[in-house]
């Protein structure tokens, strides 16, 4: 019976913890949703209230009318549709190749890759940004996606995975007359689907909610992100902030959607691709 109390204990401590931490991880989204809702005399209330007086719904309509915001949004799923399905096949099939194609050098050639994850990314902004000038793709759309669609992460994610598969049932596939091409496509990709999405997630939580790269490569209002964008609704002098914030639970949403839709997957991916080297 000792045992059984400690353990009950350390569970409620823990379920506690876990319940606070959650809780001021919500605080600021529920924040940016009531001051969405409010007039801008009321967000700077002190004490603060949850709600102002009356839920104004007009600070989302007033979105569009003072910015280009649906051109933004538009921006940011394009990339973002682009960056997420490339960004899969490339790393699935790179993925693949590392972990059940014998060749020579290919733990070297692996770890080659993986080293480039050791490298900043803001190290090579400038060889970056001069590549991406001579090919003309500066202010376009193109020089996000394009450098975006190939991820050392997500080879390394995939690859970790593929190494589960058991090598009999690519033998078997083998014998059954199947190249590595059939195998991939027919075998390895549906047994990977919560895998990859796993990394539709982190490749899209990513790019949607990327601001320097923007920042970097576009100079053009119509070629803007939601992260410009939204950095571009802030006034110099002054600051429409429920109109902002509004805004903010805009672009927030695509992310959350996608999270619940899919988090049952994203935890059986996570669980499942570190389980062997």
């Amino acid at each position: 019976m000792g045992k059984n109390k400690k353990y009950l204990a350390v569970q409620i401590i823990a379920h506690v913890i876990l319940i606070i931490g959650a809780f001021t991880m919500l605080v600021p989204f529920f924040w940016m949703l009531s001051s969405s809702l409010k007039s801008l005399g009321e967000v700077f209330v002190f004490p603060p209230k949850l709600f102002g007086e009356r839920l104004v719904w007009e600070n989302y309509t007033h979105i569009s009318g003072r910015f280009n915001y649906f051109n933004y949004f538009m921006n940011s799923v394009k990339v973002s549709v682009w960056v997420v399905f490339f960004q899969v096949m490339t790393s699935a099939s790179a993925g693949f190749v590392f972990a059940k194609l014998n060749f020579p050098g290919r733990d070297k050639i692996f770890l080659l890759y993986l080293g480039t994850m050791m490298i900043p990314f803001h190290v090579t902004v400038i060889t970056n940004y001069l590549q991406m000038s001579r090919y003309g793709l500066v202010n376009t759309l193109w020089s996000l996606m394009l450098p975006a669609s190939v991820s050392a992460f997500g080879t390394f994610l995939m690859r970790q995975f593929f190494i589960t598969v058991p090598s009999e049932l690519i033998d078997a596939a083998k014998i059954d007359g199947c190249n590595p091409l059939m195998i991939f496509f027919r075998i390895a990709l549906p047994l990977a689907k919560s895998t990859i999405a796993t990394l539709c997630i982190f490749c899209f939580m990513n790019v949607w909610n990327d601001y320097f790269t923007p920042l970097i490569y576009l100079n053009n209002d119509r070629k803007y992100t939601l992260p410009l964008g939204l950095a571009r609704m802030k006034g110099m002098y002054s600051t429409d902030w429920p109109v902002l914030m509004a805004a903010s639970v805009i672009a927030v949403l695509p992310v959350l959607i996608a999270f619940l839709f899919a988090q049952d997957a994203f935890v059986k991916g996570v669980m499942m691709s570190g389980l062997k080297d």
